[in-house]
């Protein structure tokens, strides 16, 4: 009797102790499949973000409206319009520029009629809303030329299926064409846009005019750094 006695309490306590590891795994998947959820509503929710700015996009670009052709060339509005009534690929992204007034979607590829339709992600660089470096084309005299207007410092928005982003422009320079080191992988989350430069040149464009963003907390990141560091030193010549 003695035995049994000293052994009920060791019994219990392995009890208890399964009870609360069985209690500890349920909370465990009870908060994955919470957090499980709640990342599926919000991918479910940018998609149907982007599913209603395509039909909205598509019904306004057939109608000739909501699009800023002001500083187009007939030509480019003419190419335009004439995927008016073509069913077009659902987004890869929205990209949207504030200070010129650009919404536009981004589709996948750079051929001439994706870029007639909207503006193109570039083969072989990371996907907007990816870490990298998102490579993403227009036509100078269409929907990239308001792109001459921007400076160091404005915003660009990416809302892509993974979540929207905000970027600050951090620099903005001209190349040769055949300067792909433009598109080179970034350790930052960056956006390449690139179109042909000079925006008003007759002919095949000479060059490529680049717009590097970065973004938002990389660019305070880097702000701080260069407030705190301060510009680099002048030294004289000898």
């Amino acid at each position: 009797m003695s035995v049994t006695k000293d052994r009920a309490p060791g019994a219990r306590s392995r009890a208890v102790s399964k009870l609360l590891e069985a209690v500890a795994w349920t909370a465990g998947m009870v908060c994955l499949a919470y957090v499980g959820v709640r990342h599926v509503d919000s991918v479910n929710s940018n998609r149907e973000s982007i599913r209603r700015f395509t039909e909205l996009t598509t019904a306004e670009h057939r109608r000739g409206g909501s699009v800023d052709v002001s500083l187009w060339s007939q030509a480019r509005i003419a190419a335009w319009q004439s995927t008016r009534d073509q069913t077009g690929p659902t987004p890869l992204a929205i990209l949207r520029i504030p200070r010129i007034h650009l919404e536009v979607p981004v589709l996948t590829g750079t051929d001439e009629l994706t870029l007639n339709r909207a503006v193109g992600h570039i083969e072989d660089t990371a996907l907007p809303g990816a870490d990298g470096n998102a490579g993403i084309a227009g036509h100078r005299d269409g929907f990239f030329r308001g792109l001459m207007n921007l400076v160091a410092g404005d915003a660009i928005q990416l809302e892509s299926l993974d979540g929207t982003d905000d970027y600050r422009i951090e620099r903005t320079w001209i190349v040769s064409p055949d300067d792909v080191s433009v598109l080179d992988p970034t350790p930052e989350r960056s956006l390449t846009l690139v179109t042909c430069y000079p925006f008003y040149f007759v002919g095949p464009s000479p060059q490529r005019y680049i717009v590097r963003a970065v973004r938002v907390d990389t660019w305070r990141d880097a702000r701080a750094a260069h407030r705190l560091l301060g510009p680099p030193a002048i030294t004289a010549n000898k």
